[in-house]
């Protein structure tokens, strides 16, 4: 299915009104509110949600706090708890159906997308943390005579989860799964826009055996709920993803307290395409970087930089290969590209590549809505001949909209993908591989790919330099980040100091 055949989208799937899970039983909002769910793939309600309060915050913070002090999961073994999440990953395996068709109505992704990289992503980090969870240690330090020294690894308690809207399932896992297998117990609050698959994954966690109190659900208004989570006193630490303004603020708020904080913020990576490139290969890559999940990644490809002697022949297959790419129906197998997550993200990218074409530059394809049914569509858009600090280039854009600027020389590309206030991702296009290693050195960001993009698992960390945050999402830098030092020293006696 192409865009110009605007075929209409089925309707999604029914769910069941959620409400919160706190200390191990599903409740309403303390006041009885409740908020909709909407379908980006139609603009419709798909169903609704408790709508917590701050004091439903007090409570799950609560009860966190007295499962981690009974020591009901921090006192049971690594490995016991690495039992756990394996039978957690077990069965988000069993239910991959029923999840999957709740994050593609909720965020709009695509089924084959929901089903493949979603679930899959998400079943796998409970599984990789689970191998973790075999392996942890402590370590003996050799120091001075008289004393015997050792280090232990120990959970920091209440962990504040907050994750974005574009990857629901997988930015909750990425932060769960290690947090729990290092002993932690956890408040998440979702995304107020996508919170049903957080229900499910609730529901999982209890049915695999995590104890009453150890993982909790709220779901609510970011503006209010997140905020309070953040600077709560019963809070040891905050793990969170999201824009980097909002990032910002919520760092500000754990700092107050000096809670821990660690934070995957905005992106908006360039993707060096050098002429010794192979080009057909290339171009798939630049292509699925920047519609992949319709551009809402942080990790995206949006600005593609491409060395002058091929910037017209990229413009022109871009120009044929983007609209055949599979668009509209989230229902249809063979989508690739569904509606963008609200109308509020659809105006903001609408407004973006509008005015982007009033200050002159080159609409290679796409650059309109797209009516289906009344979701949140968007044609995939190429832009072109903007000025290096046009809003387009500059600002994360968060949809699928990519610019496209000329260099000369690796330099000049080196300075253009580095002229951001973010470090979150890059990648390279290249046939040389010493060009590869040497420009890869040189770019400011998280992660880097050589001749493809998105390359993620488990194992591998991610996370960005500048504006795009700190900390590590991911391999076991994770888990490190969920766990601190004790240093224990113990003299010893007078009769054993030789």
């Amino acid at each position: 299915m192409t865009i110009a055949e605007e075929a209409p989208v089925a309707a999604p799937p029914a769910f069941p009104p959620g409400r919160l899970f706190i200390g191990g039983s599903w409740r309403e909002a303390s006041d009885g509110g409740r908020m909709d769910v909407l379908a980006p793939a139609t603009g419709r309600k798909l169903t609704d949600v408790a709508r917590a309060t701050t004091q439903d915050v007090d409570d799950a913070v609560a009860a966190a706090r007295a499962a981690f002090d009974s020591g009901v999961w921090s006192g049971l073994s690594s490995r016991e708890r690495a039992r756990i999440l394996q039978r957690a990953h077990d069965l988000l395996r069993e239910r991959t159906e029923e999840l999957a068709q709740a994050e593609s109505a909720n965020a709009g992704k695509p089924i084959t997308f929901a089903r493949i990289v979603d679930v899959n992503n998400a079943a796998e980090l409970y599984e990789y943390y689970a191998a973790l969870g075999h392996h942890l240690d402590g370590e003996v330090r050799e120091i001075a005579a008289h004393a015997h020294a050792y280090v232990k690894k120990e959970p920091y308690g209440v962990v504040a989860a907050i994750t974005p809207f574009n990857f629901p399932l997988i930015l909750s896992s990425s932060k769960i799964a290690p947090a729990l297998i290092a002993g932690n117990t956890i408040v998440h609050k979702p995304a107020s826009d996508t919170p049903l698959s957080a229900l499910i994954v609730a529901d999982v966690l209890q049915q695999a055996g995590v104890p009453d109190g150890v993982f909790n659900v709220v779901t609510g208004p970011g503006s209010a709920l997140g905020d309070h989570l953040v600077g709560h006193p019963g809070v040891d630490k905050v793990a969170f993803t999201g824009s980097t303004e909002v990032g910002a603020r919520a760092a500000a708020l754990a700092g107050k307290s000096l809670t821990s904080f660690t934070a995957e913020l905005g992106g908006n990576a360039a993707n060096i395409l050098f002429a010794d490139a192979d080009l057909d290969t290339a171009i798939g890559t630049v292509i699925s970087a920047f519609v992949f999940n319709s551009g809402q990644f942080c990790m995206a490809g949006p600005r593609l930089l491409v060395e002058r002697p091929v910037y017209e022949v990229v413009l022109g297959i871009l120009a044929d290969a983007v609209p055949q790419v599979p668009f509209g129906d989230i229902s249809d197998p063979a989508t690739v590209i569904g509606p963008v997550a609200s109308r509020g993200q659809l105006e903001k990218v609408a407004g973006i590549v509008d005015r982007a074409r009033s200050a002159g530059a080159r609409v290679v394809t796409g650059g309109e809505r797209v009516d289906l049914d009344g979701g949140f569509y968007y044609a995939p858009t190429v832009l072109a001949d903007l000025d290096p600090a046009a809003e387009a280039v500059v600002e994360e854009i968060f949809g699928p909209v990519l610019t496209v600027q000329p260099f000369d020389t690796e330099d000049e590309a080196i300075a253009l993908a580095n002229d951001t206030r973010y470090g979150l991702a890059s990648g390279i296009q290249t046939s040389d591989l010493a060009r590869a290693h040497r420009v890869a050195a040189r770019l400011h960001a998280g992660i880097t790919w050589v001749n493809g993009w998105a390359i993620l698992d488990p194992a591998i960390p991610f996370g960005g330099v500048k504006a795009s945050g700190w900390g590590r999402e991911g391999g076991p830098e994770a888990m490190a980040s969920y766990q601190r030092s004790h240093a224990i020293v113990i003299g010893l006696g007078p009769e054993d100091r030789r």
